[in-house]
């Protein structure tokens, strides 16, 4: 299969994708199950895309149950980073032994699916706090004016998933990205390039109306931008092509020393790599 025009530098990293098992069961608050999406098969992706460097994020459909997610970052090492949920009142103890296994955020998902709803926000973003993690944020970026407030006030950094997701893409002059630009603008907000393909009405393989908005992130705050594949790409039939996901980056980001700090910089500050 043909790889990517872009050439990754040395520590690239994927900073969101998931792992799916059938040996664990899903959550009652699953919407469905996905197919089997394995470290085996992810190499030979990070192999492609010529990446060094990995975050396996906590897919919504094991709830708070995370042994697939640890086991797949422990399958990568010292290059492998976790996020993951935590049931509210789980022991500190567990949280610790997260932490010590890799994790270095916890997932706040607020589409269908959901384990947590906004209400746990501030209590869950101190407990992430307490343990030098960050809160990963995915929800509708059309209602960021009606919660950045909330946001700001968090204990911890923070991270808004696949470029604020707005599910109808909005230009830079809407309230909605402008109330991003604020947040960014905090020094504690970081955004993921990613998932253009869930919301984009204009399809592969630039994503044109959600690529506008990842540029203006970019611009932005080029040093609070990390990428991510969001491979196994659940939910999606047919899946996008991750070497072309990755090439969006030769229009989002032309110039080289930005792609550096988006593909190894960032994600080495954020995720605490060596």
């Amino acid at each position: 299969m043909k790889g990517p025009k872009l050439v990754a530098p040395a520590g690239a990293c994927d900073t969101h994708m998931h792992f799916y098992d059938a040996r664990y069961p899903t959550a009652p608050t699953a919407l469905g199950t996905q197919p089997d999406a394995t470290p085996a098969d992810y190499r030979k992706v990070r192999e492609r895309l010529g990446l060094q460097r990995v975050v396996v994020v906590q897919p919504s459909a094991y709830g708070a149950d995370n042994r697939a997610t640890m086991a797949g970052a422990a399958a990568f090492g010292r290059d492998a980073r976790a996020v993951v949920v935590v049931e509210r009142d789980a022991p500190d103890a567990e949280l610790k032994r997260l932490a010590d296994a890799g994790a270095a955020g916890l997932r706040f998902f607020l589409f269908g699916g959901n384990y947590y709803s906004w209400p746990d926000l501030e209590r869950m973003a101190c407990r992430a706090a307490d343990h030098g993690w960050h809160l990963q944020l995915q929800f509708d970026g059309r209602t960021i004016p009606d919660f950045a407030d909330r946001i700001r006030a968090l204990p911890c950094d923070y991270v808004i998933d696949h470029n604020a997701r707005f599910v109808e893409p909005v230009p830079a002059d809407h309230a909605s990205f402008k109330a991003l630009q604020g947040l960014l603008d905090t020094g504690r907000c970081w955004v993921k390039c990613s998932g253009m393909y869930d919301t984009s009405k204009l399809g592969p393989p630039l994503y044109p109306d959600v690529g506008a908005i990842a540029k203006a992130i970019i611009r932005h705050a080029p040093e609070r931008v990390v990428w991510a594949s969001n491979w196994p790409h659940p939910g999606r039939d047919p899946k996008p092509d991750d070497a072309m996901l990755l090439d969006t980056l030769l229009d989002y980001a032309p110039d080289d020393t930005v792609r550096r700090k988006i593909l190894v910089d960032n994600p080495a500050r954020l995720y605490r790599f060596a």
